[in-house]
């Protein structure tokens, strides 16, 4: 069987590839997908079902090794398994990152990827229901949803950093990032909408697309270092099929690497090791792999107060620890709930580090394809990260100290008064399931793909998805993953040649 392309992975930046390079009806694409669809599975459609995605049958569920600086705890990483990737089991926040990041990948030598170029992606992707802006779009195959109305808690939340001299921000993806404001979300009509609702779904019925899903590529065929094709396990059988113009991997931080060095491409050494021929050796794949961690913080409410039943989180807040910061370095995401086990009535407010300085890798433990790789995230290995989760745990205790929320705060419960140094972080660090950065772009010795996503090293092959992100972005990284998808499509399409 013969394509022009095959993309390996149906996630956020898969469905994007499939929808737009099939646009062009003489032009066949493959897409393989590990996991099943998504129509199946009705909790993926019920934003409240969210928490409940993780270690089902659409969750990857991989875990890190024993991180070294969280007193060795194993840290889960759910990761979608599914028509939709991640996006059909994330929590549905549309946070684009800040203009600083996209400039910073521009200045690393990533010509094209400047803010300016990559605004125009954000808004063809975007279907904004409060309409059209300077920085927004209608009419794309993402439906960007900002609820109208926020609940008492929340709206204490915003007047707290009010209070403390940030600014009210109704639109974090505007014209600014910083200060305090409500999220926006991917969801139409009360149902969350992935890249498998928005892009692949309405496209399913088109001749040049053959979607094949429960199909776990194992490694990429190569003629030389040209990429010619993909193997892949099929119904409990080894299949081959073969690409005519280029083989695309979409499959994400974790699995894009696992499968570059699968077959071949990745650092010599390490690949010898572990018994598979070097194709190319190109050393960053699996290096820079880059997390947003966080702290949940919870916080009772006085007892005349009821909870609020909204459990979603609804407040976010981006904010600076020094002035001179070019862009925010903390994130504050607000929700009026507890999660288990925490009982009670109060509220969460989980500090994330939206600019973490350390840096884990990804390698193979064998070559066998169906064998989880292991996952070194590295949490907490460069001191200034556990530094400012102190000062955003303080800067949160302050927050609960204004009038506006002192009219509802009664003490916080966890991690407690008594974490007040890094030194004691370990047993609170969580993971957020921002992984980037495995096969990232640029032009130094550790790069994997050029400014054109084409692997290093080899010929016909391409990485689309967040491993490509030289620095992680600032805030959730759905958004700009699918921004990278639009983006690639048109590089594709405009530098692809026929191999065979």
């Amino acid at each position: 069987m013969i394509y022009d392309y095959i993309l390996v992975g149906a996630g956020s930046a898969g469905c994007v590839l499939a929808n737009r390079l099939t646009e062009d009806s003489a032009t066949s694409v493959l897409l393989l997908e590990a996991g099943g669809t998504d129509e199946t599975v009705p909790d993926i459609y019920d934003p409240m079902k969210a928490f409940a995605l993780a270690h089902t049958a659409v969750d990857w569920a991989y875990t890190t090794e024993a991180e070294p600086h969280l007193n060795h705890r194993k840290i889960d990483w759910p990761r979608g398994k599914v028509l939709g990737g991640s996006s059909s089991i994330n929590y549905m926040v549309y946070v684009r990152g800040n203009r600083y990041d996209f400039d910073h990948w521009q200045a690393l030598g990533n010509d094209g990827w400047s803010y300016a170029e990559v605004l125009p992606y954000f808004k063809k992707a975007e279907n904004r229901e409060y309409g059209a802006s300077a920085y927004h779009g209608v009419g794309g195959p993402l439906n960007v949803f900002e609820p109208p109305a926020i609940n008492p808690l929340t709206e204490a939340f915003l007047e707290a950093g009010e209070e403390l001299g940030w600014s009210r921000n109704d639109d974090s993806n505007g014209a600014s990032q910083e200060g305090f404001g409500t999220f926006q979300s991917t969801i139409r009509a009360g149902k969350r909408h992935s890249t498998a609702v928005g892009y692949l779904h309405p496209v399913m019925h088109r001749p040049n697309l053959t979607v094949w899903t429960d199909t776990l590529a194992t490694h990429v065929l190569f003629e030389g270092t040209h990429a010619v094709g993909v193997a892949a396990l099929k119904d409990g059988c080894e299949e081959q099929v073969w690409a005519k113009k280029e083989v695309i991997l979409s499959g994400g931080a974790i699995n894009s690497p696992q499968l570059l060095l699968l077959s071949g491409v990745g650092p010599g050494e390490h690949l010898q090791q572990v018994g598979i021929r070097v194709v190319a050796d190109v050393p960053g794949v699996g290096e820079n792999l880059q997390d947003h961690p966080g702290v949940f913080t919870y916080h009772t409410t006085k007892p005349y107060f009821s909870a609020f039943g909204d459990l979603a989180a609804s407040g976010n807040a981006f904010v600076k620890t020094q002035s001179a910061l070019p862009e925010p370095d903390l994130q504050l995401i607000f929700g009026p709930f507890f999660l288990p086990p925490v009982q009670g009535n109060g509220y969460t407010v989980i500090v994330v580090l939206a600019t973490p300085q350390s840096r884990g890798r990804i390698r193979l433990r064998s070559s066998d394809p169906t064998q989880y790789p292991a996952i070194f995230a590295n949490y907490l290995a460069k001191p200034e990260d556990g530094e400012k989760f102190i000062k955003g745990i303080q800067l949160v205790r302050r927050l609960n100290q204004t009038k506006a929320l002192a009219a509802f705060y009664q003490a916080e419960v966890y991690p407690g008064a008594q974490l007040q140094r890094a030194e004691e972080l370990a047993e609170f660090v969580q993971a957020f399931y921002h992984t980037v950065g495995t096969c990232k772009m640029g032009q130094d010795a550790l790069a994997v793909v050029d400014e054109q996503l084409r692997v290093r090293g080899t010929a016909s092959l391409r990485v689309v998805d967040a491993s490509i992100m030289p620095t992680i972005v600032n805030g959730n990284t759905n958004a700009a993953t699918i921004m990278i998808a639009e983006k690639a499509a048109d590089l594709i399409k405009a530098t692809s040649t026929v191999l065979r």
